[in-house]
């Protein structure tokens, strides 16, 4: 799936899971449960409970994203 068929949908961090996984909820009141991107690991973006986030969840599975931004 390319970068660009995933949707993006801005969120609040809730809760930090085991695994570095976070739990979401997007502004359209749905759960999530993300991973930090590979830029965002890479350049060592610290994620917390209650920052604002933009995920990108993939149209096959609506429940899992990746973190692709923060702020």
């Amino acid at each position: 799936m390319a970068k660009d068929d995933l949707l993006q949908i801005p969120g609040t961090v809730t809760e930090l899971l085991a695994g570095g996984h976070f739990r979401i909820k997007g502004d359209n009141g749905k759960e999530f449960v993300a991973r930090i991107s590979g830029r965002l690991r890479r350049f060592h973006i610290k994620v917390i409970p209650g920052d604002h986030v933009t995920i990108a969840v993939s149209p096959y599975d609506p429940t899992h994203g990746l973190i692709v931004h923060r702020g």
